[in-house]
């Protein structure tokens, strides 16, 4: 690409995104039934990525909803794309609306709309930040899969990138909003004091990715292979890597650093999520990442915090704290203590009632309306992404690293700052804020 790489390179982008319209604003009561509400008054979405998860859980949430009108999709995929456009206009066309919803293989043209207020990204993990970053930019607000980020250092920018430019964003850390469980009411019983002072933490989660090495296959027609790519390195094509059209399986790219954090990073941003919520970390970290003496474990790095608290990469799936008056355990369709009565005794008055999302989409869209922040914000994104990162790195590594949450860096005589970020291709480099 001739323009520069900080920045996005195409002209029709640069120019629509000059002109962005904020996102319209107006109150929930003017709103009318699920047939009967005005094309002015709804917010318009794209749609960025719409493989398994935005065909599952995304688009039929948000075509449901009365006050939202999806004006475009986009994918490298043309038969996902082709799938999604049908999908949006068979919908809308169920409910007594007729027009055609737009689809492009480039998410620039997404972003560079003025008519959308908004856009969900579902891409592969090491394609979320430079749309993050661009439609900040550009004045859009954010939906953005988990794990929020590839790197530390996109995590740090996505903050930035949020907060300069106002936005409302949603990480879809979607525990946050009570779907699979009763993660909301653990925190609750955790910050009430039932189980005293915490003093160790298990996070049971999968182990981290590692370099691709999987065979060059023939590609059919109709994908972008280089843009699917991206920032990352070029290599051939592995249908593990892109399946082609519609599939109901999560492709396996999680598994390989170029584009994902493994099964650590997969779950563990659910998982980590909760416990940072729980130990009322939103805002911190830990302090010490402590990789396992054996250098090819998959699992047992420790993260040791400030307050002296330890967490542990390993145990049961999902949650365990321990702390000076019993343990709980939560996870998706669990939630068990000892002694029993830790979760079995209601919640009392007195004690801690945190909010209780409508839904992790209709919260981000009531935030949008009402320029909130939304349970899943999106700090509360990075640095949960960021443990699985951090615990990822001593793995690769096999040292300790000394981190500062508040300062965003390593510390310490034998702090390597380049561990922060990786190398990109040359006309994907990480935009500027």
């Amino acid at each position: 690409m001739s323009e520069e790489s900080n920045g996005i390179s195409r002209r029709r982008f640069i120019g629509q995104a000059a002109m962005a319209a904020a996102p319209l604003v107006v109150p929930r009561s003017a709103l009318g039934g699920r047939r009967h509400t005005a094309p002015g008054e709804r917010i318009t979405i794209g749609f960025i990525g719409v493989g398994k998860m935005a065909n599952d859980y995304h688009l039929p949430t948000l075509l449901g909803f009365a006050d939202v009108q999806a004006l475009a999709v986009c994918d490298v995929d043309s038969n996902r794309r082709a799938h999604a456009k049908k999908r949006v206009e068979d919908a809308y066309s169920k409910d007594g609306r007729s027009y055609t919803c737009d689809a492009y293989s480039d998410f620039r043209e997404v972003i560079g709309r003025k008519d959308i207020d908004a856009v969900v990204i579902a891409t592969p993990e090491h394609w979320h930040a430079i749309p993050i970053v661009e439609a900040c930019k550009a004045g859009k607000d954010v939906y953005c899969e988990k794990p929020l980020t590839l790197t530390l250092a996109e995590g740090r920018r996505c903050i930035d990138a949020v907060r300069r430019h106002k936005r409302v964003f949603q990480t879809g850390s979607q525990q946050r909003s009570n779907v699979f469980g009763d993660f909301r009411q653990a925190c609750e019983f955790i910050w009430s004091g039932r189980l005293g002072d915490i003093q160790t933490v298990t996070v049971g989660v999968g182990g981290p990715s590692k370099w691709c090495d999987l065979p060059e296959e023939p590609m059919e027609p109709g994908l972008d292979w280089d843009l699917w790519l991206g920032p990352a390195p070029m290599r051939p094509y592995n249908s593990v890597l892109s399946p082609r059209g519609v599939h109901n399986h999560f492709p396996a790219w999680r598994n390989y650093r170029e584009y994902a954090g493994g099964g650590h990073s997969d779950m563990g941003a659910h998982h980590y999520d909760i416990a940072q919520w729980a130990l009322g970390m939103d805002h911190s970290g830990p302090v010490r990442i402590i990789p396992p003496e054996d250098p090819n474990a998959q699992e047992g790095v420790k993260y040791i915090y400030s307050n002296g608290v330890e967490m542990t990469h390993g145990g049961p799936s999902g949650c365990v704290f321990t702390g000076t008056k019993g343990t709980l355990h939560i996870d998706r369709g669990v939630l068990t203590s000892d002694p029993e009565s830790i979760v079995k005794e209601p919640l009392g008055d007195k004690e801690v009632h945190l909010f209780q999302s409508p839904g992790h989409h209709r919260n981000w869209i009531d935030c949008i309306r009402s320029r909130k922040r939304p349970v899943a914000d999106v700090e509360i994104g990075a640095r949960s992404v960021a443990i699985t990162q951090l615990g990822n790195l001593a793995y690769w590594t096999h040292k300790t690293l000394e981190w500062d949450p508040a300062a965003w860096r390593f510390t310490g005589e034998d702090a390597d700052q380049k561990l922060l970020d990786r190398e990109r291709r040359p006309q994907w480099k990480l935009p500027k804020i």
